[in-house]
C-alpha cells in the first residue's frame, strides 16, 4: 500500500467525520454491540470505502459507524481484519493509518481473549497493560515517513495514564478490571495445552489473534492507546472433555459487552472533558 491508497480512503470518509473527532474504536469478536449504544449514528459498510478490506470473521458486522457515544464524537469499527484471514499485514492495519489521516489521537483496542492466568475466569475484562507479538510486525517493508518513524518506540505502547483513569473509573462503575499482558498469537486454529503453558511463562496473561499489529501501527503514527480484552475461555482448563468453541466465545464476550461499553463511555468522555 502506499500514501495515496489511505489518502483515497481518509479523502471519501472525510465529509462525514465531525470536526474535532479525536477518538476511534475498534471492536471485537461478540463486542460489537457498543456500536448500538452510538447516536446520531452514519453507518458505511467497509466495503464502499475505497481500498478498504472487508471482514470475514464471525462476530465481525463490517461496518465503520460515526456518532456520538455518550455525547462524545467517536469513529467505530464494527469488525476487524485478522492475518488469518489471508489479508497482509498493511491491510489488516489499513484502517489505522486511515485514522491517522483523518485527525484521529486516541485509539481503543477491545478483543475476546483466552485466559492464560490462572486467577482469570470467563467474562473478566482486562486491561491490557503491555503485549508480546507472535504475529508478523506491520512496519516491515518501506517506511512510509508520513506516518512515522523508520524505528518506532514500543517502550510504553497502552498509555499510562488511559489506564489509570479506567481503573478509577472502574471503581466508581463497580466493574472488577483485571489488567495484564496480551500475547498476539496468529490463529486460526486456538492454542493448544502445551502453547498455552509456555506462553503463560514468558509472561503472558491473555492470549487472542488480532490487536497487536493495530496498536503497532498507532503507535508509529503517535497515536495514544487503549486496549482491553473480554476473557472468553479459560485456556488452562483441564477438563478432560474441554474444547474451544467459537460460539462459546461470541457469547462470553456479548454477556460482557455492557460493563465494557460503560467503561469506553466514560473514559472516552474524559478525554473530551
Amino acid at each position: 500500500m502506499n500514501l495515496q491508497d489511505y489518502q483515497a480512503a481518509a479523502d471519501y470518509l472525510r465529509p462525514f467525520v465531525p470536526e474535532g473527532t479525536k477518538v476511534a474504536i475498534t471492536l471485537g469478536s461478540g463486542l460489537g454491540k457498543l456500536a448500538d449504544r452510538i447516536e446520531n449514528a452514519k453507518v458505511i459498510p467497509y466495503k464502499d470505502i475505497p481500498n478498504f478490506p472487508v471482514s470475514t470473521a464471525v462476530g465481525h458486522k463490517g461496518n465503520l459507524i460515526i456518532g456520538t457515544l455518550d455525547g462524545a464524537p467517536v469513529i467505530a469499527m464494527q469488525g476487524r481484519f485478522h492475518y488469518y484471514e489471508g489479508y497482509p499485514m498493511d491491510k489488516v492495519t489499513f484502517h489505522v493509518r486511515v485514522f491517522h489521516l483523518l485527525g484521529i489521537e486516541y485509539l481503543f483496542v477491545s478483543n475476546a481473549a483466552g485466559g492464560l492466568n490462572t486467577s482469570f475466569h470467563v467474562g473478566d475484562l482486562m486491561v491490557i497493560t503491555d503485549h508480546i507479538n507472535w504475529l508478523p510486525n506491520p512496519l516491515i517493508g518501506p517506511n512510509i515517513d508520513a506516518f512515522g518513524p523508520r524505528f518506532s518506540d514500543m517502550t510504553r505502547p497502552y498509555d499510562r495514564g488511559l489506564i489509570h483513569e479506567a481503573e478509577r473509573l472502574s471503581g466508581e462503575l463497580g466493574i472488577l478490571l483485571q489488567r495484564g499482558v496480551y500475547v498476539g498469537w496468529t490463529g486460526p486454529s486456538y492454542e493448544t495445552p502445551a502453547e498455552c503453558r509456555m506462553l503463560s511463562l514468558i509472561g503472558g496473561d491473555a492470549i487472542g489473534m488480532s490487536t497487536v499489529p493495530e496498536v503497532i501501527v498507532a503507535r508509529h503514527c503517535g497515536m495514544h492507546v487503549f486496549g482491553m480484552s473480554c476473557i472468553t475461555n479459560e485456556c488452562f482448563n483441564n477438563d478432560p472433555e474441554y474444547v474451544n468453541d467459537e460460539n462459546d466465545v461470541i457469547q462470553a464476550a456479548d454477556a460482557a459487552s455492557d460493563r465494557m461499553t460503560k467503561l469506553f463511555g466514560r473514559l472516552i468522555a474524559s478525554i473530551y472533558a
